[in-house]
């Protein structure tokens, strides 16, 4: 049982918030591509495997960046008592565990079509080079973003078998709102991340968040406006849009308190219900 903590503490599998926001994506990009005037069963059935995919990937990714930053992770006070920061897991075990991870996700990879699984491949290098961006850029949450929409773009191949303008615009817009909610994030630890040498967007903008964010959150937007134009949604989809843009600007934004970990905790886990918020906007657009 002790092992079994540990490995979900490992993976995180206790906070669904990480591998959710990296689920969303994918349902979205699904949502946009799949036609609702035929059968639905696949529609369902690729909805799990992506998201199976994003828990085991997810946990993965979540091995990889504790064994990358098990030092760093010592030092700063939210991170010290990790497993393999606190020595309860080695290298080695949290090593294989990655490996058995990885197995499973290609086992649910092989389930789509070539292109998908071709694209998705070619994608493993992004996800696996996330942790060390900190060392070297202020841009690490940008990295981050091109990461964890990646599904996007699999998303939309895996149904057309084809790549589009749509998607592209989408996947560029779902960029700008990780780096928005990652920022926010990163203001939990910007104190000793300071003190260690760490880099992020939490750090480079401290002195004007809410603008950086504000700007960030507006790009996802526009892309969301963009995509109902050229997927010819009715006028119900953008009158939909304005709860998001309610939730992003007003809620997250206009009360940030960036010197309140607690706080900035609060903010980001709220981008999981954006997340679904964002889903029926293209339910919406897409049956009505």
């Amino acid at each position: 049982m002790q092992n079994i903590k540990l490995f979900i503490e490992l993976t995180r599998l206790d906070r669904p918030i990480g591998y959710m926001l990296l689920f969303w994506p994918c349902l979205w990009g699904l949502t946009i591509a799949y036609n609702f005037n035929s059968e639905v069963e696949k529609f369902y059935f690729y909805t799990l495997l992506f998201l199976l995919g994003s828990m085991l990937m997810r946990s993965a990714g979540c091995i990889v960046n504790d064994i990358v930053d098990k030092n760093f992770d010592k030092k700063v006070e939210r991170t010290k008592n990790r497993p393999i920061a606190s020595g309860k897991v080695s290298v080695k075990l949290a090593i294989i565990y990655s490996f058995v991870l990885c197995g499973l996700a290609f086992l649910v990879l092989i389930n789509f079509n070539k292109l998908t699984i071709l694209m998705a491949l070619l994608s493993m290098p992004l996800a696996f080079t996330y942790p060390l961006m900190k060392r070297f850029t202020y841009w690490p949450q940008l990295f981050l973003g091109i990461t964890f929409n990646y599904g996007l773009v699999l998303a939309w191949i895996s149904i057309n078998n084809s790549i589009s303008i749509v998607p592209i615009i989408f996947y560029f817009g779902a960029i700008f709102w990780t780096l928005g909610y990652d920022t926010i994030y990163g203001y939990q630890d910007i104190k000793d991340d300071e003190i260690i040498g760490v880099k992020s967007t939490s750090i480079k903008f401290k002195k004007n968040p809410k603008i950086f964010i504000s700007l960030c959150y507006s790009f996802f937007f526009i892309s969301l406006f963009i995509i109902g134009v050229l997927m010819d949604f009715k006028i119900l989809y953008f009158l939909t849009l304005i709860i998001t843009f309610l939730h992003l600007i007003i809620y997250q934004i206009r009360n940030l308190n960036v010197d309140d970990a607690n706080h900035c905790l609060q903010k980001f886990k709220s981008n999981n219900f954006l997340g679904l918020i964002v889903f029926l906007n293209i339910l919406i657009g897409k049956i009505i």
